[in-house]
Formats: structure tokens, C-alpha cells, sequence
């Protein structure tokens, strides 16, 4: 709720409102600010979607580290399971 409060010292009803416009008109027009570099519009995003082919999975799963590979097997990942079984089997005949 909004409640009027008036100024003791302002009697008279028109120097009332002359002094409330005075905060209007100064907000009206605000100080001068230093103008935001605005960059110009940017197109959409364009996305490029990359096939990689079978061979070079294989060369890629073939070249990565045990460590990486264990660390893809503690997150789900299959391939990974399995040739870490084939490994520790591979360990217990060998």
C-alpha cells in the first residue's frame, strides 16, 4: 500500500508538485553511461557431424591406454568390459 507523506516545511500545494516533478524529469533523463559494445547479430550455429568409420574405431580402441580403458569400463562402457574379462582370463592361463 502507497501512503502520501508530505514535507512540513512545503505549505503551499504548488511548490508541492513543481518539487515532484523535479525527481520525474531527472529520470527522465538518467546520466550519461558509457554504451555497451553490442556485438553485431551472430547467424545461427552451424554444427558439422563427423562418421567416423569402422577402422578407425578399431585402430582408436586398439591404441588407448589400460588406464583408459579402465576408466571406460567403471562408467558402463561394454567394449571395454569385455576386453578387460579377455584380459584378466588371458592373465590366469598365461
Amino acid at each position: 500500500m502507497i501512503s502520501a507523506t508530505t514535507n512540513p516545511a512545503q505549505t503551499n500545494p504548488t511548490n508541492a508538485t513543481a518539487t515532484q516533478a523535479q525527481p520525474a524529469a531527472k529520470a527522465a533523463a538518467p546520466s550519461p553511461k558509457p554504451a555497451p559494445s553490442q556485438a553485431p547479430p551472430t547467424s545461427p550455429t552451424v554444427t558439422d557431424t563427423v562418421q567416423i568409420s569402422n577402422a578407425a574405431r578399431a585402430l582408436q580402441e586398439a591404441i588407448e591406454t589400460p588406464a583408459q580403458t579402465s576408466k571406460e569400463a567403471s562408467r558402463g562402457d561394454r567394449q571395454a568390459q569385455r576386453l578387460l574379462a579377455k584380459e584378466a582370463a588371458a592373465e590366469k592361463l598365461g
